[in-house]
């Protein structure tokens, strides 16, 4: 009996502590909810909105109403879900407040102060949405409901969302027009201005791809959107940004420079690298593929004058067509090798300053006597008469 005791106490004070929060399974978009600061970062504020729901606050947003720029761990915030993560479960939260109306007069007032007011989306129709709002019948047009294209409105039905009246023709039936593609552009902006503040080279920003190209990637920096071009996207070669990249994928990147173009609509391009983040691996060439040594590789390509071989992610290097044939002559290297094939190969020479490493397919070849005594390494002696100097030598002594 005291265990079932205890447990009923342990419900009512859990059901005290978030009473009013509301469960994750009734939450719809558009609904005000308040919770407290958790944390505080410089792109995201998140809020513990009880009953083990977490709220997740864009921070420019919030600050560029105001007040929210005082808000600190531990406060009490109110907020507007504006949509749930499907795969996280986390409510995505806006800072717009909606007026309250009740009646024609308050929309009209709404509509002459330019602001936000609530609607339920009730249907989709021919060129859009069909929204209720306090009683009334508005119009949402196709494109004002999102900042891209949607194809199917319909999944916005029976949403509850933040709108701007954009017309309003009073009488008995009032003609409204609605946009809330308004709204989240100055949320948008709010954010770019934000990022503008810490845009210069050098900076490192967070960003979600938004688009793949065959020369690069587009990504979203919140507002602002930049480009990696696929040279700077890894030290290895690629053939096209989806190897690593996809869209809709969260990633780091560092901005490589910014170009003013005097447009008012995009005012800046933003030149972005991800291989500017990670390791040079020539930093480590030197010691890892030391002259001399025999080292394991992949054909990459093949030329006229030779083949490509790659050593390790980002370092490649050269194999000369007359370092492929041992003893015999070779018309193209495609006579011995094929990309993709595994090879052996020695270094015989390191260049760190051009990134160039000089390769031989040759197993029997030697380095040079002046390349071996500057790595430490004894004159390799090829057991034969290898030049004119070593045969007359031989035959004087023959005469002696």
């Amino acid at each position: 009996m005291k265990d079932s005791t205890d447990f009923a106490s342990l419900l009512e004070a859990f059901e005290q502590e978030h009473k009013g929060a509301a469960p994750r399974g009734t939450v719809r978009i558009g609904d005000k909810v308040r919770g407290r600061v958790l944390s505080i970062g410089e792109e995201q504020i998140f809020v513990d909105l009880g009953g083990k729901a977490e709220g997740i606050l864009d921070a420019a947003a919030w600050r560029a109403t105001g007040d929210g720029a005082e808000v600190a761990i531990g406060d009490e915030i109110e907020a507007v879900v504006t949509r749930i993560d499907e795969e996280t479960g986390a409510w995505l939260l806006g800072a717009q407040q909606a007026q309250s109306v009740r009646d024609a007069a308050d929309l009209e007032q709404a509509y002459r102060q330019r602001q936000t007011v609530e609607g339920q989306v009730t249907g989709a129709i021919k060129g859009g949405l069909e929204i209720q709002i306090a009683g009334h019948r508005a119009f949402c047009p196709a494109s004002q409901i999102d900042l891209r294209f949607v194809e199917d409105l319909s999944e916005f039905v029976g949403q509850r969302l933040a709108f701007r009246l954009t017309k309003f023709e009073g009488g008995r039936r009032p003609n409204l027009v609605v946009s809330r593609r308004v709204l989240l552009e100055e949320e948008q902006q709010a954010r770019a201005e934000a990022v503008r503040a810490r845009l210069e080279e050098g900076a490192v920003l967070n960003g979600v791809v938004t688009a793949l190209k065959d020369y690069g990637a587009f990504v979203d920096l919140g507002g602002l959107e930049g480009m990696i071009h696929i040279s700077q996207m890894a030290f290895h070669r690629i053939r096209h940004p989806s190897e690593l990249l996809s869209v809709g994928q969260p990633i780091e990147v560092a901005v490589l420079r910014v170009e003013r173009t005097g447009d008012s609509k995009r005012p800046e391009k933003i030149a972005l690298s991800i291989r500017a983040l990670a390791q040079d691996p020539w930093s480590e060439a030197g010691r890892r593929f030391a002259a001399g040594t025999r080292v394991p590789g992949r054909v990459t390509r093949l030329q006229a004058f030779g083949a490509f071989v790659e050593l390790a992610p980002g370092i490649e290097g050269l194999v000369h067509i007359s370092e492929l044939g041992a003893e015999r002559r070779i018309g193209h290297p495609q006579e011995v090798l094929s990309p993709g094939q595994e090879v052996e190969v020695q270094v015989l020479e390191v260049d760190l300053e051009k990134r160039r490493l000089r390769l031989s397919l040759d197993a029997d070849r030697g380095i040079p006597a002046a390349e071996a005594a500057a790595h430490g390494a004894p004159p390799e002696d090829r057991g034969g008469l290898g030049s004119f100097g070593a045969l007359l030598k031989k035959t004087l002594d023959q005469a002696k």
